[in-house]
């Protein structure tokens, strides 16, 4: 560029567009998403908007209403062009007698907040890297405004939800979170009546943080105990020290809150991003089972202690060091003991074969554990008795 001579800094068509949702967002209501989504689409030529919630048994995408965006029908994930989408986090494009119908993934820190559809005459090049830059600002909005209003929480809701359920929900972090180093995801059923069963994590500079835990009993008072135990996790963990002395501390505020007849078992772990070395402590949970090379490698017994609320002793920090790939997988007892359509128990081996089907498709740890979950489910023929939560950690190197 010659001495003297400014870059240019005038406005292209494309970053009006973004501009047009980033000069918005701030003072934006929650409601005015989306017809603000359906301008911009609109600005760039396309047609039918819509913007797809997952609803919180993960079945579904429901249209979030708004002044000119589309409504219809809920679409299902594992039967639509917009689950495919959703499942594979990746742009999907379908042929239509007046154009291409674009579906994007509604992306956040990896986890999918939904699908963002339109109808466009043609697509090239250009259009697909704004569409993509477009959803991406949409995401972060819907997330940002998600807690000002209770708008995207009653259409993600298909059925009645437990006060129990209500409660667990606002404790949960988001449901996966897709990193170059590492991913998490974790699901929960039944997702509308879920009481004691519960999960949290924390990406720390290199240190990813894990907890699951189940409560004992159910409804109302094991979701109480969650919360403590989840609140006194956190607690913990932010103060910096170790496994042990994070069990102790949630330990003690159980015990100290609910007395010592009831207690939560819980999984505590850390697993080092750099190196993939990865700690553990079990207290009274059902061991971790490892996926290496896309089958169960081994289910990661180790010595436990007493569940958190029991006194119990110093807990024994057990460690493995993962290869790129490995994928540990946690699970509360409901998943195993709940029993199938006729009578028998689910049992881990039945868990480790699922796990072996479904990971010999290749698909990524967020579909892998979605359809692991609804693989049981339908075994034990759409009922549950018990919480039953999946939490899939995956070292990527």
């Amino acid at each position: 560029m010659a001495a003297g001579r400014r870059p240019d800094r005038s406005e292209s068509f494309g970053e009006a567009l973004l501009g047009k949702i980033l000069d918005s967002a701030h003072e934006l209501p929650p409601h005015l998403i989306g017809p603000l989504v359906a301008d911009v689409m609109e600005r760039l030529g396309g047609r039918r908007p819509q913007v797809l919630l997952q609803d919180y048994g993960q079945l579904a995408l429901v249209p979030l209403p708004g002044e000119g965006l589309t409504g219809g029908e809920p679409q299902l994930i594992d039967d639509s062009y917009a689950g495919r989408c959703f499942l594979d986090a990746i742009p999907v494009e379908v042929p239509q007698e007046d154009g291409v119908r674009v579906h994007l993934p509604l992306l956040d820190g990896g986890d999918q907040v939904g699908v963002m559809a339109v109808t466009l005459d043609s697509v090239d090049d250009d259009d697909r890297r704004l569409l993509l830059r477009i959803s991406g600002l949409v995401a972060d909005l819907l997330v940002t405004k998600h807690g000002y209003s209770d708008l995207f929480f009653d259409v993600r809701r298909d059925e009645g939800m437990s006060v129990a359920a209500e409660i667990q929900w606002s404790l949960l972090p988001p449901l996966a979170m897709i990193m170059p180093r590492v991913a998490v995801a974790g699901i929960l059923e039944p997702a509308y009546a879920v009481g004691g069963d519960s999960f949290d994590y924390a990406l720390n500079g290199d240190v990813l943080h894990v907890v699951m835990i189940d409560a004992m009993g159910h409804g109302l008072d094991a979701a109480t105990m969650a919360t403590v135990a989840i609140g006194a996790y956190r607690h913990a963990r932010r103060a910096g020290i170790g496994l042990s002395e994070i069990y102790a501390f949630m330990d003690r505020a159980v015990a100290e809150q609910f007395g010592p007849e009831q207690f939560v078992t819980a999984q505590i772990l850390q697993l080092d991003t750099t190196t993939g070395q990865v700690q553990w402590v079990n207290a009274g949970h059902p061991p971790p089972i490892l996926v290496r090379d896309h089958r169960v490698a081994q289910r990661l017994v180790a010595p436990t202690t007493l569940p958190v609320g029991m006194g119990g002793s110093e807990p024994r920090v057990s460690e493995l060091r993962l290869v790129p790939g490995d994928r540990v997988l946690c699970f509360t007892d409901g998943v195993v003991e709940e029993h199938k359509s006729g009578g028998e128990e689910f049992g881990e081996v039945q868990l480790i074969d699922c796990v072996n089907h479904l990971e010999r498709t290749g698909r990524g740890i967020r579909a892998v554990t979605r359809s692991l979950s609804h693989t049981l489910k339908r075994a034990r023929g759409g009922q549950t008795s018990d919480d039953a939560t999946l939490l899939m950690v995956e070292w990527r190197g």
